[in-house]
């Protein structure tokens, strides 16, 4: 099946009904689970921003205490799930002080992690290579 183009979508979407959207969506939503957050987000958390971003860190802390302590292999592939929920929260939300503010949760988060990510050289570098992506700004904060 070929791919069309965004543009090509949203020309076709432009001459349908409203049942027929509503058909579409409801079908989308339940193809894939990233897309039923997506829509969950923009039907009811995108009003709200604050709440939603309140939202994310409870989810963030609840994860952080599941992380099983037992070997870094497990903290690490434990974290690296946490930063992906992370990463796809702020896609959803598309606003840069929601990115920044997430983020920076995260790293303090992670940092009073027990025990300490700095005895692990590949948990280290999740810190410290994936702010240097980001804007100047957000890469001091993070550092400092």
């Amino acid at each position: 099946m070929k791919t069309v183009s965004l543009k090509e979508i949203k020309d076709e979407l432009n001459n349908r009904s409203a049942k027929e959207m509503l058909e579409i969506c409801l079908r989308l939503a339940k193809f894939k689970k990233e897309n039923k957050e997506l829509l969950a987000y923009l039907l009811f958390d995108s009003s709200d921003e604050a709440a939603f971003i309140e939202g994310v860190k409870m989810e963030i802390d609840l994860q952080f205490e599941l992380i099983n302590t037992k070997s870094y292999y497990f903290i690490k592939k434990g974290i690296r799930k946490i930063l992906s929920n992370v990463k796809k929260n702020i896609r959803f939300s598309h606003k840069k002080q929601t990115e920044i503010e997430l983020l920076i949760y995260f790293c303090t988060k992670l940092d009073k992690f027990k025990p300490s990510i700095h005895r692990n050289p590949s948990l280290k570098n999740i810190v410290t290579t994936h702010p240097e992506k980001k804007s100047g700004v957000f890469s001091e904060n993070i550092s400092n």
